[in-house]
């Protein structure tokens, strides 16, 4: 892991306190943790918020095509349903040769899930469907409130196999970028381990990186903050 990061930090309510800066301010979360797809699943669910009785707006940018035209089978975009909820899924085609969107379902709330099937230039592609999709999302809202926009990627790893790095960088700038400016948050999942070069490279992107594992039977996360330059212990998710 880069030097950015240090030790553990020994009050809870500094931690929370920074936790909810992140919230406020608009923040970008690098997920990271090899075979741990169930704790994976959980913090993103916490990530993506509860709707309650506040509207909330969902981007979900999935780099492989689903199982079926009938759901989304990726992490963290089932089980977040809710009348108030504005959801755009973008989607990554196995077959790169189609070039076209196609609208999977809409539903009576104003809900759409939209797959955009793209080509030779997806990355560039997929940035300007963020931009666009957050900014109709700015425009449906009037202003977006401080964490009202969620945002998930899953999962970078395609992506990094497929594409020059520095591309990908690129783009995770413009995505990471966009978040911050309407004091959104962003979750970007990377299911290797902490000190993978990968996680190196990306970590200048983000305002912390969340180390999520299955601990016998416990799945759990340990936070490092990059502003503090501090991490958490390992907690419960």
């Amino acid at each position: 892991m880069g030097t950015e990061l240090g030790g553990t930090i020994p009050d809870s309510a500094t931690f929370a306190h920074a936790l909810d800066s992140l919230k406020q301010e608009g923040s970008n979360i690098l997920l990271v943790g090899e075979s741990a797809t169930q704790a994976h699943k959980a913090a993103c669910h916490r990530l993506l918020g509860e709707s309650g009785d506040d509207p909330r707006y969902r981007l979900f940018v999935v780099t492989e095509r689903p199982r079926n035209s009938h759901g989304f089978d990726c992490t963290c975009s089932g089980g977040h349903g809710h009348e108030e909820t504005m959801t755009r899924v973008i989607v990554r085609a196995a077959d790169e040769t189609d070039e076209h969107d196609t609208v999977l379902g809409e539903d009576g709330n104003d809900s759409a899930v939209s797959q955009s099937v793209v080509g030779t230039e997806l990355l560039s592609v997929l940035g300007s469907e963020v931009i666009d999709t957050v900014t109709a999302f700015d425009e449906d809202a009037d202003g977006l409130e401080p964490s009202e926009l969620r945002v998930c990627v899953d999962s970078l790893a395609p992506l990094l196999v497929d594409h020059r790095p520095e591309n990908v960088f690129r783009l995770l700038h413009v995505i990471t970028s966009w978040v911050r400016q309407v004091n959104g948050m962003g979750h970007f999942h990377l299911p290797v381990a902490l000190e993978h070069d990968a996680v190196n490279l990306l970590e200048p992107l983000f305002d912390a990186i969340v180390e999520v594992r299955a601990n016998g039977g416990t799945n759990e996360q340990r936070w490092h903050l990059r502003d503090q330059r501090t991490s958490s212990e390992w907690l419960p998710l």
